[in-house]
């Protein structure tokens, strides 16, 4: 969910670039052809990270003779609302991005190629760990490459917090201290905010789940036959949000919708804190024009669970065995090989890119692991004590995954976030109730 603005259909691109199971054909020269579509290019808006995309791109065709990569431009890469039109159509990438809440359903479908036969196409691929590897395998079969594996902490701004009188090296560790501190960063004046919060877009759904995993909540059963969220975790969850909102006037006026609108307010400097993965950071300064220099993370307030969450690439299933060993072989080299691509640590830091910012690699404490966090450290842009709270409680909280028949859930949960932060009398009860049935009605119609 951290990713989603949009998605767009590859028309112009032509179905054959997308996978259409034509047979490659033989250059001039030899080399077998193969043309494919990938997806997460970097939007004009960051020029300086799509020029370092549309490098990669060119390095790796001039090492793969015969590939011809064209790049959807896109970002973020997954879109709710988008990206089960665009399955169902026919119209993914040849490799496509694909969240942990999705992968059994587009596995079940056969909306996901078979890759087992290819892994070896990712040199590093017995590094990665073993539990995000067996999220992408059924029945021995291997249908995706793991890309990101993340746990929740509290983002905050340094700058604000000085501002506010606050000590950034002792963030909050309590709900009870967060509305304190976002009543002292409100009280800036000037739309600051003290903390955001998502409302919609399947990201306040989203964000709830956060919040009652890190109090103790679930948002189904044990079985996952019914809904578990209208509980006093739950309603825990809501009536500190609608206190903060209304009593505190901490949490501004406009109301924030989805993943940018957040992201832009964070990037703006004004918001003081929220709920997010690190990778909030690299995006906030990236994509958002956030100063590198005024953020920081530390762990989940009070949590005794903290959601657990990621994304692999997946195969378009029309792709023939040529286009998906091209499509493995782009993987390889833009997302799994030290030094390379994303883990371009040098590159990142030279185009300002805020290196440094931890995270819960797919790698682990592999070779490669240790390898890709060595030089990241090496290439730091930023303190990266900022971080060390986030690093320390983040190995002490246990992970929680997210629901089955996440999206669904979320976009059902929204309507609650929403009331809550829209209305000063919202009914808490009654719009928990309400979420209930219709989540009761999902899981009964999933079976």
């Amino acid at each position: 969910m951290k990713r989603s603005t949009g998605l767009l259909v590859v028309t112009a691109l032509g179905l054959s670039a997308c996978g259409s199971g034509e047979p490659a054909t033989p250059s001039a020269g030899g080399a077998e052809q193969v043309t494919i579509t990938v997806a997460c290019q970097p939007a004009k808006s960051a020029p300086k990270e799509r020029q370092a995309w549309d490098d990669d791109v060119a390095t790796f065709m001039k090492a793969h003779p015969g590939v011809t990569v064209k790049s959807t431009d896109q970002q973020p890469c997954f879109d709710p609302k988008t990206f089960g039109p665009k399955l169902a159509g026919g119209q993914m990438e040849t490799v496509f991005v694909v969240p942990v809440t999705n992968y059994a359903d587009v596995i079940a479908k056969g909306q996901a190629l078979d890759i087992t036969a290819y892994t070896g196409e990712i040199k590093n691929w017995n590094d990665l760990r073993s539990d995000v590897r067996e999220l992408v395998t059924k029945d021995g079969k291997i249908y995706g490459v793991p890309n990101v594996h993340y746990g929740v902490g509290l983002v905050y701004n340094r700058k604000l917090f000085t501002e506010a009188g606050l000590d950034p090296n002792t963030p909050p560790t309590t709900w009870a201290e967060i509305r304190e501190a976002a009543k002292k960063i409100a009280g800036l004046g000037s739309g600051h905010v003290g903390y955001g919060e998502y409302s919609g877009g399947n990201t306040g759904g989203w964000h709830f789940t956060q919040a009652i995993y890190g109090r103790g909540g679930s948002i189904l059963t044990p079985d996952n036959k019914q809904a578990a969220f209208n509980s006093p975790e739950g309603k825990a969850v809501l009536q500190t949000l609608h206190d903060m909102r209304w009593t505190d006037n901490s949490m501004g006026n406009k109301l924030l919708v989805g993943w940018e609108s957040l992201m832009m307010a964070m990037g703006s400097g004004k918001v003081g804190m929220m709920l997010g993965a690190p990778d909030v950071v690299t995006d906030v300064v990236n994509k958002f024009k956030g100063n590198v220099a005024d953020y920081g993370i530390t762990g989940f307030p009070e949590a005794k669970a903290s959601l657990s969450g990621g994304e692999a690439f997946m195969v378009n299933p029309k792709a023939t065995p040529a286009e998906a060993k091209a499509g493995l072989q782009w993987l390889d080299f833009r997302y799994n090989t030290v030094g390379k691509g994303r883990f371009d640590f040098a590159r990142g830091k030279t185009i300002g890119n805020p290196v440094g910012v931890p995270d819960n690699d797919v790698y682990g404490d592999s070779a490669t692991g240790k390898a890709i966090q060595a030089d990241r450290k090496a290439n730091a842009s930023l303190p990266v004590e900022n971080y060390e709270p986030y690093v320390q409680a983040a190995a002490t909280i246990p992970p929680k995954a997210e629901p089955p028949h996440a999206q669904e859930l979320y976009a059902i949960l929204d309507v609650v976030m929403s009331g809550v932060l829209s209305r000063k009398d919202a009914d808490i009860d009654k719009l928990l109730a309400d979420a209930e049935t219709k989540a009761n009605a999902v899981l009964a119609a999933k079976g």
